[in-house]
This record gives structure tokens, C-alpha cells and sequence, in this order.
């Protein structure tokens, strides 16, 4: 009887101790961490006086997080793989965030590389009727204009009169997803549908379809290629 009991006392102990390495290991993941930062936002009011929208996002999301440093020296080393450039308090990127994860889930892309492009941005403002850069761009973040230009929007402001007074560089707005084949951009996406005409809309069954179409572009390609060289070894 004795015996027995110290079996169960060994095994309660085994697999309590299981559940807290488990349960540690979930919350120091990059997955873990992005479902947080994304939902720690939900329903609270943003800068703009506008709650924010709630998202709910897997917990087994292909999230891993890049800086731009390293997604520079990813292409630079022909990798293949998909990116996705935005931030949390991004209005834009919550319309778009779970249906890219669902998106990547259901493509079977394993990796999801994600830069936060919250702090790494020049930013420039109207002070005194001059346009001034008030905050400087990372020096990688400035090499990505460089690499990305071709998929880019232009950098545009609006003074106080509500005019829009172009910057004369682009910019990394958020969501961008690009896809890389072999170093090679192949793909560039928001994941906006054209029936969303504003990023605090509802979102109908008929958006969040159109939004997982555009999506399924650049996802699907990198996958495609990924699984040719996991059979042909390229």
C-alpha cells in the first residue's frame, strides 16, 4: 500500500511539475506574446479617441518576431518566407490580424515572421507651418524603404487645414505581409478587403472572406515553394 502511494505521490509530482514547465514555456513564446500584446488592446480607447477593436487570436499561432536587422539579412541570404510589418494599436492590422493567422494556419505555414513597426519608423510632423522630422528612423528600417520600395506607399501627412502634404519618401504602413521566395519579393499584400471602407466597421462574414483571399496570395506561394525543396532538397 505504501508503495503504491508513494507511485502516486511521485506521478502527481511529475506531472505537476510538467504543467508548470508547460505552462512557463507557453507564456515566454513569441506566440504567446503576440496573442497578449494584441488582445492586452482589446476594447480600450486608442489616440484617436476610438476603442479599439477586439480580436481573439490562437494560441498556436506560426508568430515567431523579427527586427528589421534581421529580416534584412534574411533576404540577403535568399531565404523564403513571409513577413508581416504592423503593430497592435494599428486600427488596420486588428481588421486583419486573426484572419493572417487563420490564413497561415490553414496554409500550413509554420512560420510567421513578425516586425513591429511601432518605434522603428522616421515620423514627421507640422510644426510651426514646417514640415519637421520629429522622430529618426532605425538605420535598417531606412534600408528596408530601399529594399521594399517598389511595394510601398508614399510617407503623407495632414496639416491642421487638411491638406495632405507629401513627405517625398515612402513608408511601411501597417498591415503589410510580403512574401519572399529565394531573397526575391514575389508578393505584397495588406489583407484589406475593398468593402472595408473603415478600420472601425463591423467586419462581415463577406470582408473577412475577401481579407482571407488576399491573404492566401503570398502565404500560399512561400508554402508552395517551401514544400518543392523539402522534397527536391533546394
Amino acid at each position: 500500500m505504501q508503495k503504491r502511494e508513494n507511485k502516486v505521490v511521485i506521478f502527481l509530482l511529475i506531472t505537476s511539475f510538467f504543467l508548470l514547465l508547460t505552462g512557463c514555456t507557453d507564456k515566454e513564446s513569441d506566440s504567446y506574446k503576440f496573442k497578449s500584446e494584441y488582445e492586452s488592446l482589446n476594447g480600450k480607447v486608442n489616440d484617436s479617441g476610438h476603442k479599439n477593436r477586439k480580436v481573439k487570436i490562437s494560441k498556436k499561432n506560426p508568430i515567431i518576431y523579427k527586427n528589421e536587422d534581421e529580416i534584412i539579412d534574411m533576404i540577403n541570404k535568399d531565404n523564403t518566407f513571409v513577413v508581416y510589418f504592423g503593430n497592435a494599436s494599428c486600427p488596420w492590422c486588428r481588421s486583419v490580424v486573426k484572419n493572417l493567422v487563420e490564413v497561415a494556419k490553414d496554409e500550413g505555414l509554420s512560420k510567421l515572421y513578425y516586425v513591429d513597426i511601432s518605434d522603428i519608423r522616421d515620423t514627421y510632423e507640422v510644426v510651426d507651418n514646417e514640415v519637421k522630422k520629429t522622430k529618426e528612423g532605425t538605420s535598417g528600417y531606412n534600408k528596408l524603404l530601399d529594399i521594399l520600395d517598389d511595394y510601398l506607399d508614399n510617407y503623407k501627412i495632414t496639416n491642421s487645414h487638411g491638406k495632405t502634404i507629401d513627405i517625398g519618401e515612402k513608408r511601411i504602413y501597417g498591415p503589410k505581409i510580403i512574401g519572399v521566395i529565394k531573397g526575391e519579393i514575389v508578393s505584397s499584400v495588406t489583407g484589406i478587403s475593398e468593402l472595408q471602407t473603415d478600420p472601425y466597421m463591423k467586419l462581415s462574414n463577406e470582408i473577412n472572406e475577401d481579407s482571407k483571399n488576399i491573404l492566401t496570395e503570398p502565404i500560399k506561394k512561400v508554402v508552395e515553394e517551401l514544400n518543392s525543396c523539402d522534397i527536391s532538397g533546394c
